[in-house]
Formats: structure tokens, sequence, C-alpha cells
């Protein structure tokens, strides 16, 4: 008789499902979507230009920004009550794949599952990698070097998937422990420059200045939910933890608790973070600097090196966030596979680590493919690699 298949383990505490979500979370979006948030609230067009004396001061509102900021780690918290009750009901590896494979017909669940693999969730690992790579760049660039151009960024995120694909598969508690680290020094991180901002000269009339808009109408109502759509971008990837739910011990206390922890300890970080920015910038700057909204607050408070500081700190939290993605989506292809809706080799777990590396493997694989086939687009027919990527994801997720 065969031998029996190696299974996944509970090696997992409320810590590292913890460290899952917030590293999940915690991306590149804190870097680039307060300014375009600044921007929506006040009403303006997000595809015109601006300078300092186009913008309608009077259409300004700080208040509306936060509450927007409020308002999407509210919705998000909210959310998590579902996943919470799904993982009580249903303690199983794979994430939304398994709550779907619950409800609806398994026909459903399989194109799902695939267009998860082929696109959506393999191309976002990608386009993080990218980011990645493009701060390095950046970095060398920054520092008097010459830059590592298309073929270098490329490589240099094909490398990252695949050594930290590696690095995820020598037991999930190795895993757990490698997210630990990296989702600390992400946190740490962003305190970092939350004290870099306050500690430098800023402004605090910021905050007592264009608090509330002039005059209240349904416009207003629909700038907050302009603004919305960022925010909840940057707090997208919270259900991450899961995805791991068969190795999480105690999943029906343990999951539930870390979407909550994690959650309402990110949408604190956040909104101390944009209070740094607003503090340093004002609102008409924060608006002036849209996606650059980082890196300018960083050059305000610390000088010329804030630029090169925070791109260390971009390729830290993007790195982490790659291998929160590549540890908890490979669960997934190996759930479809145990259910007989993937390749059937990808259910087997390895004997040694019972991490199911192949599913890994494979998901490496194919991240490799989109990467190569977006940069060999963007040689051929212009624009950059990461839209290229997000077109991908785009696509499939809007279906």
């Amino acid at each position: 008789m065969p031998a029996a298949t190696p299974e996944l383990e509970a090696r997992l505490g409320l810590t590292e499902a913890l460290s899952i979500v917030i590293g999940r979370i915690i991306g590149s979006g804190i870097f680039r979507t307060p300014g375009p948030m600044m921007l929506a609230v006040s009403g303006l067009d997000a595809s015109a230009t601006y300078t300092t004396g186009d913008i309608p001061v009077g259409q300004i509102s700080i208040g509306l920004f936060f509450l927007a900021w409020i308002i999407g780690g509210i919705a998000t918290f909210l959310s998590s009550f579902c996943f919470a009750e799904l993982v009580a009901m249903i303690p199983r590896s794979g994430g939304p794949y398994a709550y779907l494979k619950a409800a609806y017909p398994e026909f459903w669940t399989f194109l799902r599952g695939w267009a998860m693999f082929f696109v959506s969730e393999t191309a976002s690992i990608v386009a993080v990698a990218l980011v990645f790579s493009e701060y390095t760049d950046y970095a060398l660039r920054t520092s008097g070097g010459s830059g590592i151009g298309l073929v270098g960024r490329t490589g240099l995120a094909l490398g990252i998937i695949w050594l930290l694909t590696a690095a995820n598969s020598f037991g999930v508690l190795a895993s757990g422990m490698l997210q630990n680290v990296l989702s600390f020094l992400k946190v740490a991180s962003l305190i970092a420059i939350i004290g870099f901002c306050f500690a430098a000269p800023g402004e605090s009339i910021n905050f007592t200045t264009n608090v509330w808009p002039e005059e209240w109408t349904y416009g207003t109502v629909l700038t907050v939910l302009t603004a919305l759509r960022y925010g909840f971008f940057a707090y997208s990837g919270w259900e991450g933890a899961t995805y791991v739910a068969e190795e999480v011990r105690n999943p029906r206390r343990n999951l539930p608790l870390s979407l909550f922890l994690g959650i309402g300890g990110v949408m604190l970080i956040y909104l101390a973070v944009n209070s740094a920015y607003l503090y340093q910038l004002g609102a008409v700057e924060m608006i002036l600097a849209r996606k650059e909204i980082a890196s300018r607050a960083m050059q305000v408070s610390v000088g010329t090196a804030g630029g090169l500081l925070l791109a260390g700190i971009v390729m830290l939290s993007t790195f982490g966030n790659v291998s929160t993605q590549i540890m908890v989506k490979a669960r997934t292809w190996h759930a479809m596979a145990r259910d007989g809706l993937f390749f059937r080799f990808v259910r087997d777990t390895s004997p040694r680590w019972h991490t199911p590396n192949r599913a890994l493997i494979l998901q490496a694989g194919w991240a490799s493919v989109l990467l190569i086939v977006a940069a060999l687009d963007t040689g051929i027919g212009g624009g950059t690699i990461y839209e290229k990527v997000i077109d991908f994801f785009s696509f499939t997720s809007g279906i």
C-alpha cells in the first residue's frame, strides 16, 4: 500500500498569524496613496496637473481626509468579522477559495481558482517584486550609480521571487519566524518615518486649517467615496492569515484575534503616518506631491538623504510583502489540488518540511513567466513593466 501523503502541520501561533496579517497589509500603499486621497476628498481632477496657485484652498478638507482613512479601516475591520465567522465554520487552508468552495457549485470555484493562479494572485506577487526592484534601481542612481535598467530590474524581481520561494520552503514554522522578523521591521520603519517627521520642524497649524468643507453637499459624500478606493487598496491583504488556517494552532481563536489586532494596529499606524505627512507638508503640498508624498516628506524632514532612506524603507516593506504573498497564496493551489480542481501533483507536501513545496515552485515558475512576458512587451511596445503587470491583474480581478 502506498505511503500516506504528508499533511500540513499546525505549527503557527497567534504571533505568526498576526505577523502574516500585518505583513500582507503593509506594502507600498501607505507610501503612495495619501496624496491622491487628499486630492480626491478635495474634489479635484486626478488627471489634471496643479500648481500651488491652482488649488482652491476652500475645497480642501483634512477632516474628510482622515475620515476616509477611518471609514476604510472600520469597513475592513467589519469585513474581518465575516472572515472570522467563516474561519470558525471552515478552518481549512486556502483563504477565500475554501469559503467559495463551501458556498458555490464546483464549476464556479474551479473558474475563480484558475483565474487567481493564472493572473490575479501571481501578478500581484510580480507587481510588488517589481516595486522592490524599481526602488533598488532608484537607490543606486541616487547614490551616484548608473542604475540597473530594464533587464536588471527584471532579473532582480525574478531573483527575489525565487529567493523568497526557497526561504518559505523550509517548514511553516521557519516561514512564520521570517514573517515575524519582516513584519517587525516594517512596523519599525513606519515608526521611524513618524519619528523623523515629527522630530523635524513642522507646522502644527496644518492640523487646524481647512478642517471641514465650507459647505456640505452630495458632492462631499462622493469625494469621500472616491477617496475610499485608495484607502481600501492600502488596507488590502488583511485576510492573509486565513490562507494558512490548517497550519495555525487553535485557528478558531488565533485567526480571528490576529485579524482584529492586525487590522486595528495597522489602522492606528496609518493614521499616525498620515499625521506625520500633514505635519511636514500641509494639505496643499500633499496634493502637489501625489504619489511621491512619502519621498517629499522625508526629504523635507531629513534632507537630501531622505529619498535614499525612504527607498530603503520601501524595499524592506515590499520584500516582506512578497514573502508573505508567496507563503500564503501557495496554500490556495495546494487546497485546490486536494479538491481535485488543480494539478494532482501539487497536493503533495514535503515529507520533511510539511510545506506545499510543489505549489510554491509552480507558483514561482508561473510568476516568472508573467514577469518575462511583461518585460518583453515593455521592451517592444513601451510603457513600464509595472503597468503591464497591473493590466494583467486588473483585467481578471474586474471579471
